[in-house]
């Protein structure tokens, strides 16, 4: 069956010149086969993911023309306006998928927006709600090694799609066959008749307008003298980012060189995430010889954003994307209560996984704190909710650990832009009072408590990895342990059970200590890996590190 596959792609015209090479170089392989062919990729609410290349397993035109095949069965089905929104990264053959992409939409009658030059994340979220689209697609794999490539599905709210509504494109991508089950016209015949058109100025100056519209503090950035490094790690942030922060009045900003423009290579990091110190390496050597007051990087597609601050000492220190939230929180919250912008009845919105010190911010101003499962789509649905209610206004701020933050309602997804903007912003403020970003956390620290939050991943590669991590978390949930480093669990939360926990059902475990330690353990959805992640409290950084360290030696033989 699998053999049989393999031979059928080999005997059909794959139109990409990469593909046939690949497959012959594999003929005596029956692993590399297998690899390729004994499953498909799995379209699910994060759309596809997987490494570039060829058969079911990969991502190629042909999955692609599948993949939205499905997705087009279903838009068929919705009504409205019948038109998708598409927008692409600077990630190997990412507009040839868009197009591949637009093609077929357009063969099923579906109107097709594009972005004509690639953008970010939050611009197809945007264009998505402009157009009264039905669905968006956004062709990136986010922060993975440039081997990867993905796709990522949006519904008509500007939001990841659902669960719901991934099931049942899923389903009609099941029923379509990858090499021949996709209708399909030529892009250039799409524009022709008019079924393909790219998305208008007017749509791209209202996305900038929405994000300068939630400056905290407008014209301030002007006369603060704020000196920036900024890097988009070869990804789409370079234009979108650097035209808001000049809007604002930074205009001292050092581009990274070697990270500059588009490269689907990422010749400078093996991982272009904002998160890790290496996609930050160069920037920061950069930001040392300029002695800039801030260090900022946004990933490929630009919907996540890590940054650097200056030290007293002249150094840098990395700002964690929790920390950074509760950062933001306080600032957005100190900012609009002193300009009298704060709505009444605040809400903000953040991941289960994220820190407790957000909740402490957000009691402190009076801030509704809305806690949601992990993924920002559930923070969008927390804005639909107030939407529906007729209260978007209330909602001012959403943020993951995971470096994704958002402000404002305009979009349904996490994004770098206005995040950058906020950042270099508090930055401004920070500098012109004579502060600090650095000195402000620790004033943080000082008045709430020394939290320290850390992530760590077990990875389980293969074919039989995701069997591994279910017996695992089956495992855990048969026999939860009843203490942890010998620190006694003092409860157990299991998000498999929404009847318990008010939220939908999730793969997702949390462990509240007796010390007031908090473990999460997590199965990825997008990549082969459980993620664990630990808040610990102390009186000193060192001493939370210490516990953290005990409770992930602690866990090590669990998920090992």
């Amino acid at each position: 069956m699998i053999r049989a596959e393999y031979e059928r792609w080999l005997a059909h015209d794959l139109e990409d010149p990469d593909l046939l090479p690949e497959l012959l170089r594999i003929q005596d392989s029956e692993d590399e086969i297998n690899d390729r062919f004994a499953v498909s990729l799995k379209f699910g609410t994060a759309g596809l993911r997987g490494t570039l290349g060829a058969g079911t397993n990969r991502m190629n035109i042909w999955v692609v023309r599948q993949a939205t095949q499905g997705l087009a069965n279903w838009v068929l089905t919705q009504g409205g306006t019948q038109t998708v929104a598409i927008s692409y990264d600077s990630r190997l053959k990412s507009d040839v998928f868009a197009k591949e992409a637009a093609g077929v939409l357009a063969a099923n009658g579906i109107s097709v927006r594009i972005y004509d030059v690639l953008m970010p994340v939050p611009a197809l979220s945007f264009a998505t709600r402009y157009y009264s689209c039905n669905a968006g697609i956004m062709v990136t794999a986010s922060h993975n090694p440039a081997k990867y490539n993905g796709y990522k599905a949006y519904g008509p709210d500007g939001c990841q799609m659902t669960d719901d509504a991934a099931a049942i494109v899923y389903d009609e991508i099941q029923k379509t066959d990858v090499l021949t089950g996709a209708k399909r016209i030529s892009f250039a015949e799409g524009v022709e008749r008019g079924l393909i058109r790219f998305v208008g100025d007017d749509c791209k100056k209202a996305f900038y307008e929405a994000i300068e519209a939630r400056q905290v503090r407008p014209g301030l950035a002007k006369t603060s003298g704020l000196r920036l490094v900024y890097s988009p790690l070869n990804g789409t942030g370079l234009v979108p980012v650097t035209k808001v922060l000049n809007d604002m009045g930074i205009t001292d900003i050092t581009i990274v060189p070697e990270q500059e423009y588009p490269n689907g290579y990422f010749t400078t990091c093996p991982y272009p995430n904002p998160e890790i110190f290496e996609a930050l390496k160069y920037g920061l050597e950069l930001a040392k010889g300029v002695n800039a007051d801030l260090m900022l990087a946004t990933d490929p597609d630009a919907d996540r954003v890590g940054i650097a601050m200056r030290c007293p000492d002249g150094s840098y220190e990395l700002v964690s994307g929790n920390e950074m939230g509760a950062l933001l929180l306080d600032y957005i919250c100190a900012g609009r209560i002193e300009q009298g912008t704060m709505p009444d009845k605040p809400v903000a919105v953040m991941s289960i996984v994220s820190t407790p010190l957000a909740d402490a911010i957000a009691a402190h101003y009076g801030v509704e704190m809305r806690h949601t499962l992990t993924g920002f789509k559930w923070i969008g649905d927390q804005i639909a909710r107030l939407e529906a209610d007729g209260e978007v206004d209330r909602f001012i701020f959403g943020f993951e650990e995971s470096y994704g933050y958002l402000a404002g309602p305009y979009v349904r997804d996490k994004d770098a832009v206005i995040a950058s903007m906020l950042i270099c912003e508090m930055a401004a403020y920070y500098r012109s009072i004579g502060s600090s970003i650095k000195q402000r956390l620790e004033e943080i620290y000082a008045e709430y408590g020394r939290y320290l939050n850390k992530v760590d991943s077990f990875e389980f590669p293969g074919l039989s990895g995701m069997d591994k991590m279910a017996g695992i978390m089956k495992n855990l949930r048969e026999a939860p342990p009843a203490e942890l480093a010998g620190i006694p669990v003092k409860t157990v939360t299991d998000y498999s059970e929404p009847e318990k926990t008010g939220l939908p059902k999730a793969n997702v475990l949390i462990y509240k200590l007796e010390d007031g330690s908090t473990v999460i353990v997590r199965p990825s959805g997008t990549e082969p890996k459980i993620k664990t992640y630990f808040t610990t409290r102390g009186s000193s950084l060192g001493k939370a590190k210490e516990k953290k360290d005990k409770l992930a030696d602690a866990l090590k033989p669990i998920l090992s």
